[in-house]
């Protein structure tokens, strides 16, 4: 696989922990949209400084064995990544179109999201003329099995240096194998399994913000928003860091578990963080490039803990797990208690500590904060960074500059609002901390409010603002305007039957003219004991037609909560079907039962015909104070009411 054979092989050996996730992802996209190749578009003054940036990235490529790596995993028993001796960056130039209003997403979606692993370098260079001037763009990109968020400094770093002719001046490279050794090494699976079963052993439920459990996307419908901390704010939160004796990574951490547990509907929740993975990697680990990161999972029982306990627990947490940094995910999905192939959590937090900063930064197109570091006129305008996750919030600490939030969700999440449930989560956690600190209650930290004022509003207020005007008609006369507007149209679907609006207004109509004769009225009370269906639907617009108040009776109940039921609500009339009439209904019971299925029945109803139900016919005037619905519940004691 390898262009020139083995005489280009300088080395071989075995993925890191995330690699090896980060490739099973690779081959589920199957050659389609890969959420791990990573673009970044640079701009340029002029076509030689374009082609002097080129030049710098290949002596870069050429310095450093990973970015010299392909991946071979067909045939083998398991991957490995390939050392080439000599790898070039394949440089494409293409033409923009002179009329769009965008060159830069131009550029990136015409070279799309997609690098075959058996070619090193697993990077490439696209260039375009910007129309109409001297400028030139280039898109990079490089998968993320070769690099992460400190790879990429140290790569526009070292660029940089050899740009300005300081090249000479750089540190000897540091070979990859050596962390991937000291990873494989400290990979102690039986101590990994032990530690992430006593954490996550009695999980059998995925944390999965918004009910969404699919993790195999691309993240190609992923949408960013950013949400800045105010100055005051982010400078109370390093201060109470402070007085804890623990980062601000740490209080965030705990910030993020309460608002997780606002949208997942959970009061015990997981969710993945990202490990730096650098801290015990040995001398130099900072300036290794490749992927030295790793996700694993956090876990936070939000209903015991107090905001002090929850931010000592989550220091402790975190102490820990680095000791477990390089295992790998499968493993801590594998000792939890989710079966089949269920994920152990669907959202993801990472704190990343920025360098630098540029105009992409400024609106969060460069999530990154790296930049080419002292080579004039050149920009890095765009660098986005996806996961698989639906959900991943990201701390951006930009030191001086402040605090913001980076919130990338599916589209179908409202990730603005995720970024503002986060940073109030973390402006009252700060506020609970301070008085706890100053001697004051411990507030729990299930107490803490998600929402700010203008969420509450709209939460409280405006969702509640649901008044519509319907005029003085009842509900029966309200569809029957419909059934004169639509007669024909489709109002009921089941099983791939459809009934149109005048004839499941004709069905009622004999039903409700059937009940009445039974004795229904206003104030009357009428069991439904139907499967889900056709006939359930006109039984109970037949109920409200007569001027009853249906009683819903569901087949799969106990025998003696139905005879509980139908004893204490005493209906006049129960309406059901031959089969459940002998399986649900007790010998006892004392109403009229109508069998919809029954001959005579069936012969009652063919008779009953007439339309609408007149005033004269009703027994009673129906009023708007009278019951159109009997519900029960389980009750507290287990004796429904």
């Amino acid at each position: 696989t390898v262009e020139g054979g083995t005489a280009n092989v300088a080395d071989v050996y075995p993925l890191a922990p995330l690699q090896e996730g980060l490739l099973f992802h690779h081959l589920l996209a199957d050659g389609g949209d890969d959420a791990y190749v990573l673009p970044s578009v640079l701009e340029f003054p002029s076509r030689e400084q374009l082609d002097a940036f080129t030049d710098a990235l290949q002596q870069v490529i050429d310095r450093h064995d990973i970015f010299r790596t392909s991946f071979v995993w067909e045939g083998l028993r398991e991957p490995v990544q390939v050392v080439w001796r000599k790898a070039v960056l394949p440089v494409v130039e293409l033409t923009l179109d002179a009329q769009g209003t965008d060159p830069v997403a131009e550029l990136v979606a015409a070279v799309g999201s997609s690098l075959a692993l058996g070619r090193a370098p697993l990077f490439s260079f696209h260039a375009a003329a910007v129309p109409g001037g001297e400028r030139w763009l280039g898109l990079v990109r490089v998968h993320h099995l070769v690099q992460d968020h400190t790879a990429l400094e140290v790569l526009l770093g070292e660029v940089g240096a050899f740009l300005t002719g300081r090249g000479g001046d750089l540190p000897a490279p540091l070979p990859f194998r050596t962390f991937v050794a000291h990873a494989r090494s400290g990979n102690d699976g039986a101590a990994h399994e032990q530690y992430f079963a006593e954490l996550l052993g009695d999980v059998t439920e995925p944390t999965a913000p918004y009910g969404l459990v699919d993790i195999h996307g691309a993240g190609s419908d992923v949408v960013r928003e950013v949400v800045p901390f105010a100055p005051a704010s982010g400078a109370r939160l390093r201060e109470v860091a402070r007085r804890l004796g623990v980062s601000t990574a740490t209080v965030l951490h705990v910030a993020w578990a309460r608002a997780l547990a606002a949208v997942s509907g959970r009061d015990d929740v997981v969710f993945g963080t990202i490990l730096f993975g650098r801290m015990n990697a040995g001398v130099g680990a900072d300036r290794v490039p490749g992927p030295l990161i790793n996700t694993l999972p956090v876990r936070v029982r939000t209903a015991e803990l107090g905001v002090l306990g929850a931010v000592t627990a989550m220091r402790d947490q975190l102490a820990h797990l680095l000791e477990h940094e390089h295992a790998p995910l499968a493993v801590a999905q594998g000792a939890s208690g989710i079966a089949g192939e269920a994920p152990l959590f669907t959202a993801l937090f990472n704190y990343r500590h920025n360098t630098g900063g540029n105009a992409a930064e400024e609106t969060g197109e460069n999530p990154t904060g790296a930049q080419v570091s002292d080579a004039d006129g050149i920009r890095l305008v765009f660098s986005r960074e996806r996961t698989n996750y639906p959900l991943a919030v990201a701390v951006d600490d930009d030191g001086d500059r402040g605090l913001s939030l980076a919130v990338d969700a599916l589209a179908s999440i409202d990730g603005l609002a995720v970024g503002v449930l986060v940073r109030t989560a973390a402006e009252n956690l700060v506020s609970a901390l301070e008085v706890a600190l100053d001697g004051g209650p411990e507030v729990p930290l299930s107490a803490l409010q998600v929402l700010d004022e203008a969420g509450l509003d709209r939460v409280v207020r405006e969702w509640n603002d649901t008044a519509v005007e319907v005029g003085s008609s009842s509900l029966s006369g309200l569809f029957e305007a419909q059934v004169g507007r639509t007669p024909g149209a489709v109002a009921v679907v089941f099983e791939g039957a459809e009934v149109s609006y005048a004839e499941l207004d004709a069905r009622a109509n004999r039903l409700a003219r059937l009940l009445v004769s039974r004795g229904v009225g206003a104030e009357s009370v009428v069991g439904v004991a139907l499967e889900r269906g056709v006939d359930m639907v006109v039984a109970l617009l037949a109920v409200v037609k007569a001027g009853g108040a249906y009683l819903p009776i569901d087949p799969e109940y106990p025998s003696e909560r139905v005879a509980f039921m139908l004893e204490d609500a005493a209906p006049v009339a129960v309406v059901t079907s031959q089969a459940l009439a002998a399986r649900v209904l007790p010998d006892s019971v004392a109403a009229s039962v109508v069998v919809l299925d029954d001959a005579a029945t069936v012969a009652e109803l063919a008779a009953a015909e007439g339309g609408a139900l007149s005033d004269a016919e009703r027994r009673g005037e129906v009023l708007p104070s009278h019951p159109v619905y009997v519900i029960y519940t389980s009750g507290s004691t287990g004796r429904p009411k």
